[in-house]
């Protein structure tokens, strides 16, 4: 005797609260998952991550910013960043160089290996934002980003005043 099956079924992307009826902040999340995964994919052959990415981006923007701000500015956990300066560092794309002023602390910057890596990183992903707002235009663009910069300055600012 068969048992019934009680696999269910879910919606599929776009479809039902995965879709136009869902919460804004769950379609941000599932989204932000499959950007992540279109990066990861189109960066595979390079062995490098999405976060590694964008640490490589933010230590390139950001000359000499300390391990806390680079993991603020990344979106990532303090511990996370730690991980990855230490995984990017075997793989030969950083170099480390003392503070001109405090001994002790050490500026991390890319290197030339770093640099190049970066560099087919960005191609890569530049092509992945173009496919983003391939049926939007500038306008609706610009909307996009304002609304998103939105969101992230009052979550910033929530967090700043406890």
């Amino acid at each position: 005797m068969r048992k019934p099956s009680s696999k269910m079924t879910y919606p599929e992307v776009g479809e039902g609260k995965r879709g136009e009826q869902g919460y804004f902040g769950y379609l941000l999340r599932q989204a932000a998952a499959a950007y992540r995964r279109r990066v990861e994919r189109s960066m595979t052959d390079l062995g490098v991550t999405q976060p590694q990415f964008a640490v490589l981006t933010m230590l390139a923007n950001y000359p000499g910013v300390s391990n806390a701000d680079l993991a603020r500015l990344a979106v990532l956990t303090p511990q996370t960043v730690s991980v990855i300066i230490a995984n990017l560092e075997r793989a030969g794309y950083l170099v480390r160089r003392p503070h001109e002023v405090h001994g002790r602390i050490q500026h991390i910057d890319l290197n030339e290996n770093g640099k190049r890596q970066l560099a087919e990183c960005r191609k890569r992903v530049q092509d992945l934002e173009r496919h983003l707002a391939d049926n939007l235009s500038p306008d609706e663009a610009a909307v996009i980003r304002k609304w998103l910069v939105g969101l992230a300055a009052a979550h910033e600012d929530e967090a700043s005043n406890g």
